[in-house]
């Protein structure tokens, strides 16, 4: 997600659902801040999205099983090396055009939602905005409802 602050900056975000049966469900997020000004970046590159996947795999101390969308940081060469790299995370992709599958996109909605209409002077009050509105979907206690999956807990042979 991206919300922008024309002059002095552009605040964007990265996140996901970490899940395991028997466990809390959280809501994992990466904000991040870009300058403004030309030859900036204005959104999350590939090196955002590792820091946010290792940390994740650092808070959680299992192995991920990471279902992503086709953006294409998502998709890079980048991104293709790591999950070649790191023996304890596993990448499907979800097909194109389908953000029906991905809980994660709720989020999106819920935050764009929650401050569409409001008339924000200074970037960091609008991050602090962005924070707050993280938090109330945190502890969500079905994040994949509305997509017509579910999580199964495998059984043994």
């Amino acid at each position: 997600m991206t919300v922008s602050g024309r002059r002095s900056g552009r605040p964007s975000v990265a996140g996901l659902i970490a899940m395991r049966p028997g466990s809390r469900t959280r809501l994992c997020h990466r904000p991040l801040t870009h300058p403004a000004g030309k030859g900036q970046r204005r959104s999350m590159g590939e090196r955002d999205f590792i820091a946010l996947v290792d940390g994740v795999h650092h808070l959680v101390k299992a192995p991920i099983v990471l279902v992503r969308d086709r953006l294409n940081t998502h998709v890079s060469h980048a991104m293709r090396e790591l999950a070649a790299e790191c023996t304890w995370l596993t990448v499907f992709l979800l097909p194109a055009y389908s953000p029906d599958l991905n809980p994660v996109e709720w989020v999106w909605v819920h935050v764009k939602r929650s401050l569409a209409n409001l008339g924000v002077v200074a970037l960091d009050r609008l991050e602090v905005l962005v924070r707050n509105r993280l938090k109330r979907p945190q502890n969500r206690p079905d994040p994949l409802a509305g997509t017509g999956l579910t999580l199964d807990t495998p059984t043994s042979p």
